[in-house]
């Protein structure tokens, strides 16, 4: 059903590819939309090591929740800022794809136990952590991807 990496030598290992997504921060999440037009949408995410879902928030209303109510299959899109050999330059750049489906979160503790966990991503303020929760946790939904099929590769933009 999902296609293999063609270019066999530019694949990365699962090892890489969970680590590009515990490091970076932002990917974009596509959805089937309307009228089989594919919707992306940039979003920030936490990758959970323990249960291998990659976790993301927003507001319990809107285009994204009604399509993904309507076709939980989705596929996620993360890359990293790249690096320049000496000398070159052209970046070498790490993508990952992961294609899966999605579940939302009901259980008000977990939601804000990944809350706290994404947010450390962006800052180690817990005070400023906890009074986000505190005051935005009841409104926020939260939802997973679980995983189905990952692939990763690097690529040389030349």
């Amino acid at each position: 059903m999902f296609h293999e990496l063609k270019r066999i030598r530019q694949k990365l290992p699962e090892e890489e590819c969970i680590a590009i997504l515990k490091k970076e921060k932002r990917g974009v999440l596509s959805v089937n939309g309307d009228d089989g037009y594919p919707y992306g949408m940039p979003l920030n995410h936490y990758y959970n090591e323990e249960d291998g879902k990659l976790y993301f928030h927003g507001g319990k209303l809107g285009y994204k929740v009604e399509m993904l109510k309507k076709d939980p299959k989705v596929s996620y899109c993360v890359y990293d800022e790249g690096y320049r050999e000496e000398g070159d330059w052209a970046l070498h750049i790490r993508s990952v794809i992961l294609f899966g489906h999605i579940e939302f979160i009901e259980d008000r503790e977990k939601i804000y136990d990944i809350a706290a966990r994404l947010s450390r991503k962006f800052t180690d303020d817990e005070a400023y952590i906890q009074h986000v929760i505190q005051h935005s946790g009841p409104g926020t939904l939260m939802f997973a991807l679980i995983p189905e099929h990952m692939t990763g590769k690097i690529v040389k933009e030349s």
